[in-house]
């Protein structure tokens, strides 16, 4: 017989998991489960089962009121992306573009995700930071970079003094990220999923209107350069939507690869030269 085990070995086990990223038992299609069958399916219609005679069935009890529908995946004939740019263009300021991006409905990613994380920091910043997708504390909380990796984000431009916190506008960050929902077990985004939701993050840039641009991370940078390679890539001024965009590690990897952190210091110091410059 298997030992049951104790509560401190299950709690552990399930912070294993919350550690992982394991933390919701979600797909990437949502799952009626309400939506019962009137009869078992294994019987066939005039087999369904009755009370014995001279018994009385029991009142079958009204079922619980159906959740609303989530929005239905696009339809083959629905061009996302173009109904995507229309919504975006048509956004006069970022509370508009917040708006257009909650009613946007053919992303799935929103059916699995609590809420929608838009953005932090203060509008109008020089540098605009743009990560890659909201993680479990960023979903829970409707702020980007928020988790162990946010915290890390903070500390490395604080010594600079840049922060999302800042009143002044040319000590400030502007952080938001190329998708605005949580992907399934944080797993990396799809490029359908990019490529339809690109068109507001671009409408997002115009609308806050940076200086320049951080990519943090290989998602950012296939987002908004084409490329992939983050180590090749970091360090090494390029352009992105019009404006100068410098690649950097994402923190996340470097909480992973601590001996990284001598290349994102460096990029982090190259960032306030820049913005130091005429």
């Amino acid at each position: 017989m298997l030992a049951t085990p104790s509560r401190s070995a299950l709690l552990d086990a399930l912070a294993w998991q919350v550690e992982v990223g394991a933390t919701d038992a979600i797909s990437d299609h949502p799952l009626d489960r309400y939506a019962l069958p009137d009869r078992a399916p294994w019987l066939p219609a005039q087999a369904t089962p009755t009370a014995p005679a001279g018994r009385q069935a029991p009142a079958r009890e009204a079922a619980p009121p159906l959740p609303p529908a989530p929005p239905a995946p696009p339809a083959p004939n629905v061009d996302a992306v173009a109904e995507a740019e229309a919504a975006a263009g048509a956004a006069q300021t970022l509370e508009d573009l917040r708006a257009a991006m909650e009613a946007f409905p053919h992303c799935p990613l929103r059916q699995g995700a609590r809420q929608l994380v838009f953005a932090d920091g203060r509008p109008g910043s020089r540098a605009m930071i743009v990560g890659e997708a909201p993680g479990r504390e960023e979903d829970e909380k409707g702020l980007p970079f928020v988790g162990r990796a946010g915290r890390l984000l903070d500390a490395m431009f604080a010594p600079v003094g840049l922060s999302r916190t800042a009143p002044d506008p040319e000590r400030a960050l502007y952080i938001t990220n190329i998708l605005p929902w949580r992907p399934p077990q944080n797993r990396d985004p799809k490029p359908d999923e990019i490529a339809m939701m690109k068109p507001f993050l671009a409408r997002h840039v115009e609308l806050a209107q940076p200086d320049l641009l951080i990519a943090m991370g290989n998602i950012s940078c296939q987002a908004l350069l084409g490329r992939r390679g983050i180590t090749r890539l970091r360090g090494t001024w390029t352009e992105a939507l019009g404006l100068p965009c410098l690649p950097m590690f994402h923190p996340a990897y470097l909480l992973r690869n601590p001996a990284a952190k001598r290349e994102a210091w460096a990029d982090v110091l190259e960032v306030a030269a820049r913005l130091e410059s005429p």
